[in-house]
């Protein structure tokens, strides 16, 4: 197997900071070509370029429109390299599976999408609802693919409270005790998380993959049957 070059690295880093989708994906076919192990295209190659971009993001060095260009260059490079990936069998070990989605009766794509992109991008399994989803379709979902974890986004006040409902659905579904909540949107807040007895609340798409990580760590370890 080949390996990368310090130079082929630091562009790949780069293609996601600069939020260059095509440079992206074009070397990820370059180092599929060369023989490089996908998973260390993803691991030292481009999810470092994550980093960055969450980092400067922090700091107030980038906006959303930057960060939602370096989601879609990250996206553009895996789309090249998961087939690789799954065709030597070589799934990255899964950090969790998470459902997410926007809440019944808002429709606001743009931070839930992120959040899906990076959790994705470190490691999680993610199944992206959409929009306008019901605490039952939450529900039914997580039940079916066994989440670790929800995600609920809400960008307004008025759908911010079906926030609740999705806690409540999991409870009546009996999935609360394994399954993590954790909530996020422009109105939401760490209080309202807690009043509504959610798991964590994050600010922005960096904070929730901190928190999903966070999340994992609490869950208990399944006994060895």
């Amino acid at each position: 197997m080949g390996r990368i070059s310090d130079e082929t690295l630091n562009a790949m880093r780069q293609s996601i900071v600069d939020g260059a989708p095509d440079t992206a994906s074009d070397l990820a076919r370059r180092a599929i070509a060369a023989g490089v192990e996908p998973l260390e295209a993803i691991n030292d190659g481009f999810v470092p370029g994550m980093h960055a971009v969450g980092e400067q993001f922090a700091r107030g060095q980038m906006f959303l429109p930057d960060m939602m260009a370096s989601a879609e260059a990250m996206r553009a490079a895996m789309a090249v390299l998961d087939p690789e990936l799954k065709k030597q069998g070589a799934d990255r070990p899964v950090a969790g599976t998470v459902v997410l989605g926007t809440t019944k009766g808002d429709i606001h794509e743009i931070g839930k999408t992120l959040v899906g992109t990076l959790l994705a991008a470190h490691g999680f399994r993610v199944h992206d609802l959409g929009v306008d989803v019901s605490a039952e379709q939450f529900a039914s979902k997580a039940r079916e693919l066994n989440a670790d974890i929800v995600g609920v986004s809400a960008l307004l006040t008025t759908t911010m409270r079906n926030q609740r409902g999705v806690v409540e659905a999991l409870v009546k579904a009996g999935l609360r005790s394994q399954t993590k909540v954790m909530v996020g949107g422009a109105p939401v807040t760490r209080q309202w998380a807690e009043e509504i007895g959610a798991d964590g609340y994050a600010k922005d798409a960096m904070t929730a993959v901190a928190l999903a990580r966070s999340l994992m760590e609490q869950k208990p370890v399944p006994e060895p049957a």
